[in-house]
């Protein structure tokens, strides 16, 4: 029988997880270049595969980067359709930006290191150094 419980994971719980630490991140930086709009962010996190998300998460979460001053948006006519609200980073979101992008080498390189097993055991049972 497998286990079952909150104290078992399963990888879409763990693709879950990464994906709600990330997420925010990944949409500053889709506005990196310039303002963008919802459709579009949706789209361009679906052509990743892994942050793949629907927009009861990513109108939330522009809302919230509205709240902390990381984007501002205005309204732009639309050729087909009606106007859109397109999102672009202020100076604080920028900011937030870079400071995640210095960050994250190293983050990622330390789960790295955690997630490679040791390439070399002795037969003690102990890593070399």
């Amino acid at each position: 029988m497998e286990p079952t419980g909150p104290t078992h994971r399963t990888p879409s719980k763990a693709v879950s997880q990464l994906r709600k630490g990330v997420l925010e991140y990944c949409v500053l930086a889709l506005m990196r270049d310039g303002p963008r709009y919802g459709v579009e962010l949706l789209r361009e996190l679906e052509e990743t595969g892994a942050l793949a998300t629907s927009q009861g998460t990513v109108y939330p979460l522009l809302s919230r980067l509205r709240r902390d001053e990381l984007v501002v948006t205005s309204w732009r006519e639309s050729t087909s359709g009606p106007p859109r609200r397109y999102y672009e980073l202020t100076e604080a979101g920028h900011a937030a930006l870079a400071e995640f992008t210095g960050t994250w080498p190293g983050f990622r390189d330390a789960v790295d290191r955690l997630l490679t097993p040791t390439a070399c055991v002795q037969s003690s049972g102990k890593a070399e150094e």
